[in-house]
């Protein structure tokens, strides 16, 4: 083959895959186009996936009036899932992530040990990897089991893999996937991979995303939201107490400079920070799992800079309404268009406008 050919088929190739991308990107709806609010959460007696819906993004109504959407135990390795997380995706597929792990395994009969794994080694519920699923209209999903420590040599000691999230990372054209991991029974920390084309396992060896700077202290639950050209990861820190930190970076995952500050204003300990957007405003809501409260329940500020936040107080206080349901646990939020709501309402029989 000759060059001059060669350069024409290579032009070819680049053009196609420009092409796709852009049709693709195509598809995801434009924020006037976005009409309603879904937000997924799990409960503790249960370790299923629930989903509630609000026109407005201050009352929330869950489709299947209080019951799980998907069962744990139909799609965890330990029957149970915790820590549900959503995204869209730049094809406009909507892609979800779960902890896989039953805290209560034993008692439901599911293995004969407390944990997966000796406590006294590998620490507190003790699990090896996520819950993969991909679905084109929240209804269908596609699955995949993925355990870290059978995905690469030398993580086969990991203690937890847990809470994990997503964002899509534009320069490699993969979804991240970051989360909290420790080896064996040590310190909690943060990680990132890349995830494959197929949304089936990673690519990546899993690498440091963050360094909490106090050496003993253990940090999880990392939420990456891009703002301009800035990145502001919310996460928990268990220093002296739990509760939400923020670091920002010009980078998705590097550069995040430590901030001593406290972002909730919970004298519980809180975790589980998710920071979604105001449709057709420049407001955000960090949301957080406030577990040190009975019974659990979400708590919400509000933020126009990610300096200055507002408290709106917690679900069923005098802002935030949760119509049909109590105590969610590790919620996250995300937008859907008029058409999309409508469609998963009707498909649950829940009579709602948006």
């Amino acid at each position: 083959m000759n060059r001059l050919l060669k350069l024409i088929i290579l032009s070819y190739l680049l053009i196609s895959v420009g092409l796709i991308k852009a049709q693709n990107s195509d598809k995801v709806p434009k924020e006037n186009e976005l009409k309603a609010y879904l937000m997924i959460y799990f409960k503790d007696d249960t370790h299923s996936l629930y989903m509630a819906l609000s026109s407005d993004g201050y009352s929330f109504t869950d489709i299947n009036n209080g019951k799980p959407v998907i069962g744990g135990d139909t799609i965890a390795q330990q029957k149970g899932i915790r820590d549900p997380y959503i995204m869209r995706g730049p094809d406009n597929n909507f892609y979800l992530t779960m902890t896989d792990l039953h805290i209560f395994g034993q008692k439901q009969g599911y293995r004969d040990t407390e944990w997966e794994r000796d406590g006294k080694e590998f620490g507190w519920g003790n699990n090896k990897g996520f819950v993969l699923m991909k679905s084109t209209d929240l209804i269908n999903w596609s699955r995949s089991n993925l355990s870290i420590s059978d995905a690469f040599l030398g993580w086969e000691n990991i203690g937890c893999a847990w809470a994990p999230e997503m964002i899509y990372d534009e320069n490699r054209d993969r979804i991240m996937l970051y989360f909290t991991l420790r080896i064996k029974n040590g310190l909690n920390q943060l990680f990132y991979t890349y995830l494959n084309k197929e949304f089936t396992g990673i690519e990546t060896e899993p690498k440091l995303l963050f360094q909490y700077p106090k050496y003993n202290k253990s940090y999880i639950d990392a939420d990456i939201t891009k703002v301009g050209n800035k990145y502001h990861m919310f996460y928990v820190a268990h220093d002296g107490t739990a509760g939400i930190k923020q670091a920002i970076s010009d980078s998705i995952h590097t550069g995040y400079a430590y901030d001593p500050a406290w972002y909730d204003p919970e004298s519980k300990a809180c975790e589980a920070p998710n920071v979604w957007k105001r449709i057709g405003e420049d407001k955000w809501v960090l949301m957080y799992d406030i577990y040190g409260v009975n019974p659990h329940n979400f708590g919400f500020s509000e933020t126009t800079d990610f300096i200055n936040f507002t408290d709106l107080g917690h679900f069923n206080g005098d802002i935030m309404k949760a119509t049909n349901f109590t105590s969610p646990k590790h919620g996250a939020v995300i937008h859907l268009t008029k058409k999309e709501a409508e469609q998963l309402a009707k498909h649950w029989q829940l009579e709602m406008k948006f």
